[in-house]
């Protein structure tokens, strides 16, 4: 099955520190990247290097970053045919890692904040044959509305990536979402409850399934990744064993892998299961898209960590 991903896609500018330095201060970088990036785009490319046949809606600027992430999505085989370049600069990220793998990123969101409703209305043909949307909050607020609502009405699940956290979406919005997918700091934004602790992110996760929500999915990073549903379901896993050089794009990382293990016909512990192993590999390299391993990669590298994961049915699809 495919996949439409509608959301954003930022030319990654990446810089390697020691430490974040203080206001005022000047300090020597390690190292410097350039890369792909972008939520959406982050999602789109790791489920089509798993296999997921995708099709991306964004747009790009008509500048050097806007003709490269057209090649970019060519390259991995994603169908462009709804990837509109306008007038203006591409969304760019500056990123700034730590040697602690600990990331700083900024958005200049540029084209992507030109992606309109009328632009879905355009792909409609194209998003009614998939079985998922994903969705980010990288784009203009309205067409994120628009794209739920699009989902709604053709009966196809939405998985609501709210990222970055804003206080425009609102619960009743969320609801309308089959899977909503934040970390502990966009719950807390998005309910309003605090989620350091466990319990804390269990009281906050059941606000937004006594709001309506069906799946709640909230990745807490080096804790792991927490499944809560409307029908009792309860999932707590601990982050997968690796050894992390840059944290960069790992939750997009998990959400394209979710995605993909969902589209192959995976009930959602299998998905999740495999999605915080695929996580935990992006973190093993530097930077999100490059980072990203194909399914023969990934299946090598879950047998040389001795996991049962290895055997999944995924794998032989």
């Amino acid at each position: 099955m495919s996949i439409a991903v509608i959301g954003s896609n930022n030319t990654d500018l990446i810089t390697y520190i020691t430490r974040m330095p203080v206001e005022g201060e000047t300090i020597e970088a390690l190292d410097f990247e350039i890369g792909f990036g972008g939520k959406g785009s982050n999602q789109a490319i790791a489920a089509a290097k798993l296999g997921t046949k995708v099709t991306m809606v964004t747009c790009v600027g008509d500048d050097a970053f806007g003709e490269s992430y057209l090649q970019n999505y060519r390259n991995n085989g994603i169908d462009t045919s709804f990837v509109k370049q306008v007038h203006g600069t591409s969304g760019v990220a500056p990123i700034f890692v730590d040697q602690d793998s600990h990331n700083s990123i900024i958005i200049v969101k540029g084209a992507n904040k030109s992606l309109t409703p009328k632009d879905l209305e355009e792909a409609t043909d194209a998003i009614s044959e998939c079985s998922l949307i994903v969705l980010q909050l990288e784009i203009a607020f309205e067409t994120v509305k628009a794209a739920i609502a699009l989902g709604n009405r053709l009966d196809i699940p939405v998985l609501l990536n709210p990222a970055p956290a804003t206080k425009e979406l609102d619960l009743a919005l969320a609801a309308k979402c089959q899977y909503v997918m934040p970390n502990e700091t966009e719950l807390e934004l998005l309910t309003g409850l605090p989620t350091s602790t466990d319990d804390e992110v269990r009281v906050a996760a059941q606000v937004l399934l006594d709001a309506g929500c069906t799946n709640v999915i909230v990745t807490l990073g080096s804790r792991g990744v927490w499944w809560l549903s409307a029908d009792g379901g309860d999932v707590r896993l601990e982050q997968f064993p690796a050894k992390a050089i840059d944290t960069t794009g790992a939750g997009d990382a998990f959400i394209g892998c979710f995605s993909h293990c969902l589209s192959e016909g995976l009930n959602e512990t299998e998905a999740l299961e495999l999605a915080n192993a695929y996580a935990a590999l992006s973190v093993t390299g530097r930077g999100a898209q490059k980072s990203y391993r194909d399914a023969q990669e990934f299946s090598a590298w879950l047998s040389e960590a001795g996991s049962d994961l290895a055997t999944s049915r995924v794998f032989r699809l």
